[in-house]
């Protein structure tokens, strides 16, 4: 391994599938910055979990939300970069930052429209925008889908609408960043026990029990099911993979 480990930013890393996905990625042997919207004990223990794994972690409070943030993002992420790990680019961005209103295609709000589209399409779109000029030759993104942009189930009309957003702008920016180096993949995961929705895929025992019944290895899935393939995407084994959607579902709705 050369002397500057690669490097990899995490939105949404405090808990959930981020957290697997930084802690996989730090087992991998990178250095790991991920963002907390607000859940600061959390973001430090991951930091801690991080370290144990004998690799660098800095978490650093980002509302994906808010664009208007972003410039003062990347001005803490540089100055952290640089104080902490002696550089001031790094190598892969993971858009995972997310949550979901539920509700019927006839009742979901335009306030809550918004905000999922502030989270799901605009914010990682300009953060993308902002953190390219940082991002390494050779390097990559992994944009985060969702299941629910090949199979319909209801309640979910406008997150998977913006999640399908996600899946073209991947190729698009394959497309275009290909020129420096840069790969773009997007990942699918199926139905995941997290705290997403008030953890109803992982609490509510009939919910989980039926996207059970609907997948074929039979089960739900876990957040450690998906972090071990964004680690992959983010590796050198990975390197000719570009432009692609990885569903990571165990096999549901088929």
């Amino acid at each position: 391994m050369s002397s500057q480990n690669k490097i990899a930013v995490v939105t949404g890393g405090s808990r959930g599938l981020g957290k697997n996905m930084a802690i996989s990625l730090a087992k991998n042997g990178l250095d790991i910055v991920f963002t907390y919207n607000s859940q600061k004990e959390a973001a430090e223990e991951v930091v801690k979990q991080i370290e144990e794994l004998g690799q660098k972690g800095i978490s650093l409070k980002l509302d994906v939300s808010d664009s208007s943030s972003f410039d003062e993002f990347t001005k803490t992420l540089t100055s952290e970069l640089q104080s902490q790990l002696n550089t001031d680019r790094f190598d892969f961005l993971v858009n995972n930052a997310g949550f979901i209103h539920y509700a019927e295609f006839e009742n979901l709000t335009e306030d809550q429209f918004t905000e999922m589209e502030n989270v799901h399409l605009k914010g990682p779109f300009f953060l993308t925008q902002k953190l390219l000029p940082q991002i390494n030759p050779f390097g990559g993104i992994v944009n985060v889908s969702s299941g629910l942009t090949r199979f319909a189930t209801p309640g979910f009309a406008a997150y998977a609408a913006l999640k399908g957003a996600m899946e073209v702008l991947t190729k698009y920016q394959a497309k275009e960043l290909g020129k420096r180096n840069i790969r773009v993949n997007v990942v699918a995961p199926g139905a995941i026990e997290t705290d997403i929705m008030g953890g109803a895929v992982r609490d509510n025992a009939e919910m989980n029990q039926y996207l059970a019944s609907q997948t074929a290895l039979g089960r739900v899935g876990l957040p450690e099911d998906i972090g071990g393939v964004v680690a992959f995407l983010c590796s050198d084994a990975a390197g000719w993979i570009n432009a692609q959607r990885i569903e990571i579902s165990g096999g549901s709705n088929l």
